[in-house]
C-alpha cells in the first residue's frame, strides 16, 4: 500500500484510499505495460529532446514520469499552473523531485491576461456561460500551453480511451493538428491499472484522489463525484456532457488557435 497520507471524507470514521478503491490486477496488465515502455522508448528514439511531458499531476501522468525515469529517458517534465489549482495538486512538484530527481518546468498564464478577465468577467465568470469558461480555459491553459511545447516535435499525455467518450478511440499516436505528434502511452489501460501501478510502484500521487475526485483540474471546476457516476462528472459539472474538455486534447489547426488569440 502507498504510504502516502490519506485525507479522511467529511463524517468518515476513517482515511480513504484511492489504491483501496481503485487498485485491480487485471489479465493481461504486464503486456499492457510493455507496450507503455515500449511506445515512450520509440518516441524519445524518433523525437530525442523535442520530446516533452505535459503532465497534469493527475494519476495518469505520474504513472508516465514514473515509466520515464525507470527507463532513464532524458524527456523534460513540465506542467501548467493556472492559478487556480489546489495546494493538494502543488504539493506533487516536490514529491516528483524528490521521488524521481525529475524537476517539473512549470508554465503559468500572463498576468496581465488573467487580471483583466477577472476584472471585466469576474473571478468565478466560469459559471455563467460555456462561452466564459471556454475564455478562461484559454487564457489560463492553452496560450501557457502554446508556450510550454513551442519548439516541441512531439508531446506525451495521459489520456485513455477508457476516460470518457470523447477520448474511446485515442491511438498511441497522433498528429495533434498543429504539425507535433501526440503521445499517449497509456491509452489501452483501464483505471485499476493505473491505480495498480501506483500501488506496486510506490508512485506518489495527489491526495485529493483519495476524495473521491478521479480526475482533477482547477478548483473552482473539479468536485468530488458520487457512487455510479461517470469517470469525469466531476469537471465543469454544471455542463453538458459534450462540453467537457477545455481545448488542450482538441485538434485545432494554427490559423484557428490565432483566432481565439493563442499563438500556436
Amino acid at each position: 500500500m502507498n504510504s502516502s497520507n490519506h485525507s479522511a471524507l467529511p463524517g468518515s470514521a476513517a482515511p480513504s484510499s484511492a489504491i483501496a478503491l481503485y487498485a485491480r490486477t487485471t489479465d493481461g496488465f504486464q503486456a499492457r505495460l510493455a507496450r507503455s515502455r515500449a511506445v515512450l522508448a520509440e518516441a524519445f528514439e524518433a523525437h530525442g529532446k523535442n520530446l516533452l511531458q505535459s503532465s497534469s499531476l493527475g494519476a495518469e501522468d505520474m504513472v508516465i514520469t514514473a515509466l520515464i525515469a525507470e527507463l532513464g529517458l532524458p524527456v523534460t517534465v513540465a506542467t501548467l499552473d493556472t492559478g487556480r489549482l489546489n495546494p493538494e495538486t502543488l504539493a506533487l512538484l516536490a514529491q516528483i523531485e524528490a521521488r524521481f530527481g525529475v524537476k517539473v518546468e512549470v508554465f503559468k498564464p500572463v498576468e496581465e491576461q488573467v487580471v483583466r478577465f477577472v476584472r471585466e468577467r469576474g473571478e468565478n465568470a466560469m459559471y455563467e456561460s460555456l462561452a466564459l469558461r471556454k475564455e478562461c480555459c484559454a487564457i489560463r491553459k492553452l496560450e501557457p500551453l502554446s508556450r510550454m511545447l513551442a519548439g516541441r516535435s512531439a508531446w506525451i499525455t495521459g489520456l485513455r480511451r477508457e476516460q470518457s467518450a470523447n477520448r474511446a478511440d485515442v491511438p498511441f499516436s497522433e498528429p495533434d493538428g498543429q504539425g507535433r505528434t501526440k503521445i499517449n502511452p497509456l491509452a489501452e489501460w483501464s483505471w485499476g491499472d493505473v491505480w495498480h501501478f501506483i500501488d506496486t510502484q510506490q508512485v506518489p500521487y495527489n491526495a485529493l484522489h483519495d476524495q473521491f475526485m478521479p480526475s482533477i483540474g482547477c478548483a473552482p471546476c473539479t468536485r468530488a463525484i458520487a457512487v455510479g457516476e461517470d469517470f469525469r462528472a466531476g469537471r465543469w459539472w454544471w455542463e453538458g456532457e459534450n462540453a467537457k474538455e477545455c481545448g488542450l486534447h482538441q485538434a485545432k489547426s494554427n490559423e484557428e488557435l490565432k483566432k481565439s488569440g493563442v499563438q500556436a
